[in-house]
């Protein structure tokens, strides 16, 4: 259905819309709560429909493809967009008690779901210059969002993040031109069609080194990760949540979507050597980074960096194991990471401060929170029976299948270092009594504890029952691995 294929688009636009013309209206966090959940309800409706009837693709205006705007939205492109709308749903309900009344007038609830049209337009889009503009609609939301407040702190992570991915603007820009300039169209499934094998031609293979540098650096890669850590823990928790769930994960999936559809013959030999390097060298540098912090939001952003490091190994071994393992992984680090930002949050609204060695006592003061901490920080230490094992498992097992042994070496190395660094959370800002003067704390709103419990739920539901994701995944692998089907139904041939 053409209505519901277009509904991640067409409700965060309308729900924008509608928030500017309140923005001063004090229902505005209402509106901006039930078009989140309208939003999230369509992209369940919107998998299901996928998942039973196939891929669909939505020619706007009727144009053909390639000359028109195509939108393609295959089970991988659902799951991502599903997600996205459990998110959303989960970030306005935290706002309801994190974003104050400064900040919702200067436009934080339609920045938000403007935010949310962007990715889902990323994940559905099937050319390139398409993903170029939803990229862009997402760095200009969220560099408002970021900057939101106008503290120093704030302006300063804003620039660092502008600036780096205005870069990665311009590097895809530039892949864009070389492609356009070649093959005379951007359309995904078109360009799978011209360049075909052609694994050794010059321009195939510097618009693959391109469009990896401009992924990596919105994905935060090594070695482009380092604007990362400087900017997510300055915003409100509600803004480092949101970027630290979605945006770098858009960035992981444009390098899967394109490496598995249009440079599918490039990830061999030299190419996936390089892949393989970079996961290795993404999950090092970001766990040594966040053990050797002590404050909790950049303890989480640097762990960022480190996941991004797994999924990236599952699009390097190439394998349909694999790459089914990098769409579980995506799903289950969306759901943990949003919810290891909003407990920080939460951690500094009551405590006053993020700084592990400024508090302490929270097991005694709130051992509800103190529960649900454990629950995503385990998973993301891959822990059995979370979700966060089977990521890693399954993996890992892939990883075995081609004897890649020591690229597993190193990814168990990381997520025992994960572990640690979390453990060091727990011990610090739960166990330990803190200093012996501190202040005696704000009392813990029930909003800001909903979305924590129901991000904790999924993550605990998807562990006991891992088999449904894993299904999923495994059949968005195999659409994702079978391109004459996409091409087929893009272009009517192959």
């Amino acid at each position: 259905m053409i209505w519901l294929a277009i509904s991640p688009i067409i409700i965060p636009l309308s729900s924008a819309i509608l928030l500017v013309l309140f923005r001063k209206s004090r229902s505005q966090q209402v509106l901006s709560l039930i078009g989140a959940g309208v939003f999230f309800v369509h992209t369940v409706l919107l998998l299901i429909d996928i998942s039973r009837s196939g891929m669909e693709v939505v020619r706007i205006g009727n144009w053909p493809a390639p000359y028109g705007i195509t939108l393609v939205i295959d089970l991988f492109s659902a799951i991502m967009i599903t997600v996205t709308g459990f998110i959303g749903l989960n970030i306005a309900l935290y706002a309801l008690s994190d974003i104050d009344r400064e900040r919702s007038r200067f436009g934080f609830h339609p920045l938000m779901h403007v935010l949310l049209m962007g990715v889902c337009g990323a994940f559905m889009t099937g050319d390139l210059f398409n993903l170029y503009v939803w990229f862009e609609v997402m760095l200009m939301s969220s560099f408002v969002l970021m900057a939101l407040g106008g503290e120093r702190t704030q302006i300063e992570g804003a620039v660092k993040y502008v600036s780096l991915n205005f870069i990665a603007s311009v590097i895809f820009l530039t892949a864009i031109g070389i492609i356009y300039g070649k093959t005379g169209s951007l359309n995904m499934a078109d360009l799978a069609l011209k360049i075909g094998g052609n694994e050794s031609g010059p321009m195939v293979k510097s618009a693959t080194m391109l469009l990896l540098g401009a992924f990596g650096i919105k994905a935060g890669i090594f070695p482009f990760f380092f604007w990362l850590p400087a900017s997510y823990h300055t915003p409100p928790a509600t803004v480092s949540a949101l970027f630290a769930g979605l945006l770098t994960k858009v960035g992981v999936y444009a390098m899967i979507r394109i490496f598995t559809l249009v440079f599918a013959y490039e990830v061999t030999g030299l190419t996936k050597m390089l892949l393989i390097i970079i996961s290795a060298f993404t999950m090092v540098t970001g766990v040594l980074g966040a053990a050797a912090q002590y404050e909790i939001r950049k303890i989480l952003a640097f762990h960022i960096i480190s996941q991004i490091g797994y999924m990236i190994l599952g699009l390097a071994l190439f394998t349909p194991l694999a790459m089914a393992a990098a769409i579980f992984y995506l799903v289950h680090h969306i759901i943990v990471k949003t919810n290891l930002f909003l407990i920080g949050g939460l951690i500094g609204h009551i405590k006053g401060s993020y700084d592990l060695k400024k508090i302490g006592g929270l097991y005694l003061t709130h051992p509800l929170l103190a529960v649900v901490f454990l629950i995503p920080a385990l998973s993301l230490g891959g822990i059995p029976p979370l979700s966060g094992f089977f990521a890693k498992f399954t993996i890992i097992k892939a990883a075995l299948n081609v004897e890649s042994y020591l690229i597993v070496f190193v990814a168990l190395a990381v997520s025992v270092l994960t572990l640690y660094s979390m453990t060091k959370i727990w011990a610090e800002a739960f166990w330990n009594t803190g200093p012996e003067v501190q202040p005696a704390g704000r009392a813990m709103p029930i909003l800001m504890l909903i979305p924590i419990i129901l991000l904790a739920a999924a993550t605990i539901g998807i562990g006991f029952f891992p088999d449904t994701l894993l299904q999923y995944s495994h059949r968005a692998a195999e659409q994702l691995f079978d391109r004459g089907a996409y091409i087929r139904n893009v272009l009517g041939v192959y």
